[in-house]
C-alpha cells in the first residue's frame, strides 16, 4: 500500500473502493456540492458537508489504514466535521490517532429492497403538501428532538397519516437521501394515537416508496429505542452499530 491519498471524484468511485457499502455510499450523496472523497489501500473516507444536521466524514476500511487516511486528508478538512462509522472501526481508531473523542453511539440501519409483505390496512398514509406547519407541531409534541424538521437543508419531502378528523398523527421525512439510498428521518406518532400501528403503517410506505426510488433503505435510530428497532427490523431493516468521533487536533 502507497502511502497517499486518491481522491475519488465520482459516485462510482466511492461504490468500487468501498465494495458499495451502504452506509459510506449514502455519505457521498451522489458526489454532491461540497462532498470530497479519498481512498488508500482498502481504506475511504467521505466527507459530506451538512449531511443530517453535521459535516460528516464516513470512514470504511481496516482500522490502521483509515488512520493513517484520515491523518492524511484531514489538513483539507476541519474541525467542525465528525467521523461516522462502524462502532468497532471507530474504537480502534479512537486508540490510533491522537486527539480523537467518543460523541456518540447509535444504531444504522438499512435494508436492500422494500419491506416483506404485511397485511393490507387502511390510513397507509401518503405524502403531504403544504404541512410544514402540522409537521412541526406534531413533532413537536411526539418528538422534540428529532433532528429531522421542516426547513431543514437536506429533507426532501414529508409523508403522514391523519386521523378521521383531518388531524395529522403521525410523520416521516425522505430527508438526505442519494441516487442509491433513499433515507428516512422524523418518524414520530402522536402520543394519544400511539399503538395503533400508524406508524408501521407509515413507514411501510415511505419504506416502499424509497426502496423503489433508491434500490435501498436506511436509517439512524437510538440504540435504546427498543420499540422503533423493533418495527424497523419487522419491515426488514437489518442493525448496524455506529458511533461517533470528533478530530481535535489530529
Amino acid at each position: 500500500m502507497k502511502d497517499r491519498a486518491v481522491e475519488l471524484t465520482s459516485a462510482g468511485d466511492v461504490v468500487a473502493a468501498c465494495g458499495d457499502d451502504t452506509l459510506t455510499v449514502w455519505a457521498a450523496q451522489g458526489m454532491g456540492p461540497g462532498v470530497r472523497a479519498w481512498s488508500m489501500g482498502e481504506a475511504v473516507v467521505v466527507a459530506s458537508p451538512d449531511l443530517n444536521r453535521r459535516d460528516r466524514l464516513a470512514v470504511h476500511g481496516p482500522a490502521p489504514q483509515v488512520a493513517r487516511l484520515v491523518e492524511l486528508v484531514w489538513p483539507k478538512l476541519g474541525p467542525s466535521y465528525r467521523l461516522l462509522g462502524d462502532r468497532d472501526l471507530l474504537g480502534e481508531l479512537v486508540g490510533l490517532v491522537p486527539g480523537m473523542r467518543p460523541l456518540a453511539s447509535f444504531e444504522w440501519m438499512d435494508a436492500a429492497g422494500p419491506p416483506p409483505p404485511g397485511r393490507a390496512q387502511p390510513g397507509t398514509g401518503g405524502w403531504l403538501r403544504d404541512a410544514d406547519a402540522e409537521v412541526s407541531a406534531l413533532l413537536a409534541e411526539a418528538s422534540p428532538s428529532a433532528w429531522a424538521t421542516p426547513g431543514v437543508t437536506g429533507i426532501r419531502r414529508w409523508a403522514g397519516i391523519r386521523a378521521d378528523d383531518g388531524t395529522l398523527v403521525a410523520t416521516a421525512a425522505d430527508a438526505w437521501s442519494c441516487p442509491q439510498v433513499g433515507f428516512v428521518a422524523g418518524v414520530a406518532t402522536a402520543p394519544s394515537h400511539r399503538g395503533r400501528g400508524h406508524g408501521e403503517r407509515l413507514c411501510r410506505f415511505v419504506f416502499e416508496a424509497l426502496a423503489a426510488a433508491h434500490g435501498r433503505v436506511a436509517l439512524m435510530v437510538d440504540s435504546d429505542n427498543r420499540t422503533a428497532i423493533g418495527l424497523y427490523e419487522r419491515l426488514g431493516l437489518r442493525i448496524r452499530p455506529v458511533a461517533a468521533v470528533a478530530l481535535e487536533g489530529v
